[in-house]
């Protein structure tokens, strides 16, 4: 064994320990390891192969980052990644690194990640025999009275070898006399020491000086040695030495006792007279220059006082010589050992240690995942050092605990979820069982990382916007918006049409979007009286993996533009021209029909309500022109002198903003009167009497319709007003609005046709909030551009007959 250990032979110990802690989506695996290794080894000796003993492929090394995490000495050896051998770093002399610790041991921890596997190596370093043993002195000088009896002890200094084990101080040589004989006391920590014995009585007349070779010898192969050379004084006279009281001093003191205290007092006698008789006491020869520093001895009362602050922790027991001696001329001297037991008091608060710390972990993590192993230590002992962990109970975490003592895995204990919270700060808190207890507290943030978790979220759904005909083509014409509650790529959100392919969509065609914004425009403009309204659906993606989406209904109502110039349906010319002749008998009365003027306009409401006036006539007495109906007729009877034919330029307007306007031109030639008008003119008596009973029929119509829709309002306000107040938008649902205030309703009585333009409350129209319910929502003419809309409360009554 001792040949292997210097020739540098690695020896692995046939212990392997393994403990395996297995999670939901969490694992963590412990092994424990210890190798053997000589001290002076060459710098890159290997070792061990860790991969290799622990069953490792040394392929995914790398991958899994194994490496030294925790450690003793993490400085003298290194990890290879590729093929999992332990090497070392430089030349290890363990005399430097454990001094005179038996056996000489180096804890590392190593680390893997995917999954976590902590483990754990113990390298025990063998000590080599490269050291020779020593005295602290060259020589020493004794001085005996020659009275002293066989049989008196006179302990040296010890020799000191910094090997350890067999390679240490091992024994003793005393040269060859007839005078002394050596006897080697086991001291445990302090070694062997050497007693110097009196087995033959001196005689200073004989022999005044003895002149002896004291030898040290380790249990090296060979051994080493180191000499002292002992020169010994004969003395007379003073042949008693002192005699302690007790045969031993065992005694307890706590580890927190005051510089100063009295530990304990020995007492010797000396049966001799006299200054031969008067005691004196100190610390023996043998005790160092620690035990020098913590301890003294009261050289007259024989008290041993503290000096320094003791620590249970770094030594528990302490055993030291005091050396009783008298005042002789040549002083007497007895060695008695004190041995001082130091009692543990819980002065040390837990270590926390948090290894293999994941800092940010994904929101969908399961519970049971692992997110820290953190171990814990108390250098007290006894229930001092036993250690109790816990974190705040409301947060979804928890500690759970290994087989091994003190080791404590972070796991999470519930749903995550980073857009209600995506920062944990965790107090861990480590408490001993000590009285006092002693506690210690470490806080550790956790992120949460985003999952794309969540849908793009529309401001508004569904949505309604106005849009004015005859927009122009390529402009924006409104935006929707979409929020995702998500961070990052998982946030970012894209917008597109959604496209069936079916026959109710066919707008889609003429519309596009701005994926990144929402802007929609139309590719063509809109004709409202092609189209009044129409739906479309918006997607809207994140850019997650995979992605997620919603979408939204898009409702579009064309307001109606003045864009449509009145057409004149009579007269019409042959040629296609707004002309016409009219022949009437010369003998008519007042107020006789010559003709109408009928007239259309494909707008609607006041951009479709068209207003007749005359622009130029040959007689003004002659012609009046109604300017609701188009009807012309005269205003008196003709006379000879008056002209046989009459021109009327006829003006028809629409009621826009901005009106438009036909012309139409009515020649009215006067014949002279014969039989056949005759029938015409009874018929036009019967018409005018049809045409009063028709107007008294429509004004008791036009008084009903209008008591209901005041009925109507103050049962709407009546409804309000009992329901909760509710300022949210509404907007015109109806999918026939038709983008106006006023509308119209023709019928026909007879041969007679009317038309009552009022205000138009559609089914599905939405009373805006705000306006006592009693007005309706329309676009406002001036902003006709933003799709924006105003109140507006004028209404409108009007009635013709034809």
């Amino acid at each position: 064994m001792e040949q292997r250990r210097r020739d540098c032979r690695v020896e692995l110990n046939a212990k392997l320990a393994f403990i395996a802690v297995s999670l939901l989506f969490g694992r963590a695996v412990w092994a424990q390891i210890r190798y053997s290794i000589s001290e002076e080894q060459k710098d890159g000796a290997a070792v061990g192969n860790i991969a290799k003993d622990l069953g490792i492929d040394h392929r995914t090394l790398k991958d899994r980052g194994f490496r030294i995490v925790s450690t003793s000495g993490e400085s003298m050896f290194s990890v290879n990644q590729n093929d999992g051998v332990l090497y070392v770093n430089g030349k290890i002399d363990r005399e430097e690194v454990c001094e005179r610790s038996t056996p000489c041991l180096i804890n590392l921890k190593i680390a893997l990640q995917n999954p976590l596997e902590i483990h754990y190596v113990t390298v025990e370093i063998l000590d080599v025999n490269d050291h020779s043993p020593r005295f602290p002195e060259n020589e020493k000088r004794l001085e005996i009275w020659e009275s002293a009896m066989p049989g008196a002890r006179y302990p040296l200094q010890a020799a000191r070898d910094p090997d350890s084990g067999a390679n240490s101080v091992q024994t003793y040589k005393l040269s060859q006399n007839e005078h002394f004989r050596l006897e080697v006391k086991d001291r445990e920590e302090d070694g062997k020491i050497p007693i110097l014995i009196l087995h033959k009585t001196l005689d200073r007349e004989v022999m005044k000086h003895i002149k002896l070779e004291l030898t040290a010898l380790d249990g090296g192969r060979p051994p080493k040695s180191g000499s002292l050379e002992i020169f010994i004084d004969v003395l007379d006279i003073n042949d008693n030495s002192p005699v302690f009281t007790k045969d031993s001093y065992t005694v307890t003191l706590n580890e927190n006792a005051p510089v100063g205290t009295t530990i304990v007092q020995v007492n010797a006698t000396d049966f001799d007279e006299g200054k031969n008789g008067e005691v004196v006491y100190a610390l023996g020869n043998n005790v160092n220059n620690n035990l020098r520093r913590l301890f003294r001895v009261n050289s007259i009362t024989g008290e041993i006082i503290l000096m320094n602050l003791l620590d249970f922790e770094v030594k528990d027991k302490y055993e030291i010589d005091i050396q009783a001696s008298d005042k002789g001329t040549v002083p007497l001297a007895t060695d008695k050992s004190v041995i001082i037991k130091i009692v543990d008091v819980n002065d040390n608060s837990p270590e926390i240690e948090v290894t293999s710390f994941s800092s940010d972990i994904p929101e969908d993590s399961r519970p049971g995942t692992t997110v820290a192993l953190i171990s814990v230590t108390d250098l007290d002992a006894g229930l001092n050092g036993k250690i109790s962990c816990s974190i705040s109970e409301d947060i979804p975490f928890k500690l759970m605990s290994s087989s091994q003592d003190n080791i404590y895995s972070l796991v999470t204990s519930g749903l995550l979820d980073r857009e209600t919270k995506f920062q944990f700060d965790i107090t861990i808190v480590a408490k001993d069982l000590g009285q006092p207890s002693l506690s210690s507290v470490k806080t550790i943030t956790v992120l949460i990382s985003d999952v794309n978790d969540n849908s793009p979220e529309f401001t508004f759904s569904p949505y309604v916007f106005y849009v004015m005909e005859n927009n122009a083509p390529g402009k924006s014409l409104f935006s929707v918006s979409a929020s995702d509650k998500d961070t990052g790529e998982n946030s970012v959100v894209s917008y597109q049409i959604w496209r069936d392919g079916g026959a109710e969509n066919k707008f889609t065609s003429f519309i596009n979007i701005n994926s990144e914004n929402g802007e929609i425009y139309a590719l063509k403009s809109f004709d409202f009286e092609t189209s009044k309204t129409f739906q479309f659906h918006i997607l809207a993606t994140d850019s997650g993996s995979p992605s997620l989406s919603s979408n939204v209904t898009v409702n579009v109502f064309i307001l109606d533009q003045n864009d449509n110039v009145p057409v004149i349906l009579y007269p019409v010319s042959a040629n296609g021209s707004a002309e016409g002749v009219e022949e009437i008998p010369r003998n008519v009365n007042a107020g006789h029909l010559v003709t109408k003027v009928r007239a259309y306009d494909a707008d609607i409401g006041y951009n479709g309500w068209l207003l007749f006036s005359l622009q130029e006539v040959s007689e003004h007495s002659l012609f009046a022109l109604d300017r609701y109906t188009g009807q012309i007729r005269t205003l008196r009877s003709f006379t000879e002198t008056d002209e046989a034919q009459h021109k009327l330029l006829i003006l028809v307007k629409d009621n826009g903003n901005v009106s438009l306007s036909a012309t139409a031109t009515v020649i009215v030639k006067v014949v002279e009167p014969k039989e056949a008008f005759a029938a015409p003119d009874g018929k036009n008596t019967v018409k005018d009497e049809e045409e009063n009973n028709v107007t008294f029929y429509l004004i008791i119509t036009l008084g009903s319709v209008s008591v209901l829709f005041v009925i109507s309002i103050i049962v709407l306000i009546v409804m309000q007003c009992s329901k909760s107040t509710d300022y949210s938008s509404k907007y015109l649902q109806d999918a026939n609005y038709d983008g106006t205030l006023c509308h119209s309703i023709q019928y026909r009585s007879g041969d007679k046709r009317y038309m009552l333009v009022g205000p138009r409350m559609s089914i599905g129209s939405t009373i805006a909030p705000g306006s006592n319910r009693n007005t309706l929502v329309i676009p406002d003419r001036r902003r006709r551009d933003s799709g924006e809309v105003r109140n507006k409360t004028d209404i409108c009554y009007m009635f013709t007959a034809e």
